[in-house]
């Protein structure tokens, strides 16, 4: 049986949630918590941004997950992709992407290395750089050197974005179109690629020079958005309640289903690399409390973490990088989190 959250659980959570929105680190946000057996609270706090007035957010509120993407898209999709045999986790990416002509050293990296971010691919990535190349994307990416030697953990985006690059040329169809499929199939009906509408229930992100619009609608991320918003790494937008139903959906896979997706979820549970003394890196995830726990962070302000153990799962959902860095400013609420899920 799923371990519900109690009502200190809840009323700490929320008390935390004002906390940090009164001391400006969020404009506002939510806090999803749940059991795979449904039941669900959420928990709101200030508005969805000051240009709104005081519009409070909702379960509904979409927000820019950024890279809640690796977790939410190109994770999932490798999963499937791999389930069919149209990729092989050990092999090269170089066999999953286009031809490529002369030396690329970073196409000798793993399916698996650029899950767990073990690739030893250069860490720094500066699409604007390749503006007015001869060669395809991918191909401009893989003939860059290694920076680490393979196995070296390090987070690096530009394992996702060969991903992503990856998993639409197996497929040969674009990546949104195979995500949207997947998304639709799991019930999450307002989870899209970006670019999205600009209206009052989505939250709008950074404004990085006084004076010009706001980030809203497009991908805070400026690799994402030179890709057109659809990206392995980041630029899908989501909400707490579909964030939530995906939550749900994984653990049902887990716990209760026989299916590709939730043998997919355990073999992502089996550590590859440490992190750091306490957390590990499986594959995507990050892994705490012995395996116990896995969870993601996007750089917006968003998190979501599952405990398949007491089928419990917490989404947060915020805009914090409207105020700037989104890291620090959220900690106290992401640090309260990952404790909570872990109670047993």
């Amino acid at each position: 049986m799923p371990l519900p959250f109690t009502t200190d659980d809840t009323a700490l959570l929320a008390e935390t949630l004002h906390e940090v929105v009164g001391a400006g680190a969020t404009p506002g946000g939510l806090v999803v918590c749940g059991t795979v057996g449904g039941d669900r609270h959420v928990l709101a706090a200030g508005t969805v941004a000051p240009e709104l007035g005081d519009l409070t957010p909702t379960e509904h509120t979409t927000y820019d997950i950024a890279s809640l993407t690796k977790v939410v898209a190109t994770w999932p999709l490798v999963g499937a992709t791999l389930a069919s045999g149209l990729l092989d986790l050990d092999a090269p990416v170089r066999d999953a992407l286009p031809p490529m002509y002369g030396e690329a050293p970073s196409a000798e990296a793993t399916i698996r290395q650029l899950l767990a971010h073990t690739s030893g691919l250069r860490a720094s990535t500066r699409l604007d750089l390749y503006r007015g190349a001869d060669a395809p994307l991918h191909e401009l990416m893989c003939r860059e050197p290694l920076e680490d030697l393979p196995g070296t953990h390090r987070y690096i985006n530009r394992g996702y974005i060969l991903l992503g690059l990856a998993l639409a040329h197996v497929h040969g169809r674009r990546l949104e179109e195979s995500a949207d499929d997947l998304w639709r199939s799991l019930g999450m009906s307002s989870t899209t690629y970006g670019p999205v509408t600009r209206t009052p229930q989505v939250a709008p992100t950074e404004q990085r020079i006084p004076g010009i619009p706001r980030i809203w609608g497009t991908a805070h991320d400026d690799n994402a958005a030179l890709m057109g918003g659809v990206a392995g790494h980041a630029g899908v937008f989501s909400s707490g309640a579909d964030l939530a139903t995906y939550a749900e959906r994984l653990l049902t896979a887990q716990t209760i289903d026989a299916s590709d997706l939730g043998e997919w979820l355990r073999y992502s549970f089996v550590p590859q690399a440490l992190i750091e003394p306490g957390l590990e890196r499986g594959l995507s995830w990050i892994l705490a409390f012995g395996g116990r726990i896995a969870y993601h962070h996007g750089f917006t302000g968003t998190s979501l973490y599952l405990a398949p153990e007491t089928g419990r799962y917490l989404v947060i959902c915020t805009n914090a990088v409207y105020h700037g860095s989104a890291r620090t400013r959220i900690a106290p609420l992401r640090a309260l989190a990952l404790k909570t899920i872990s109670t047993d």
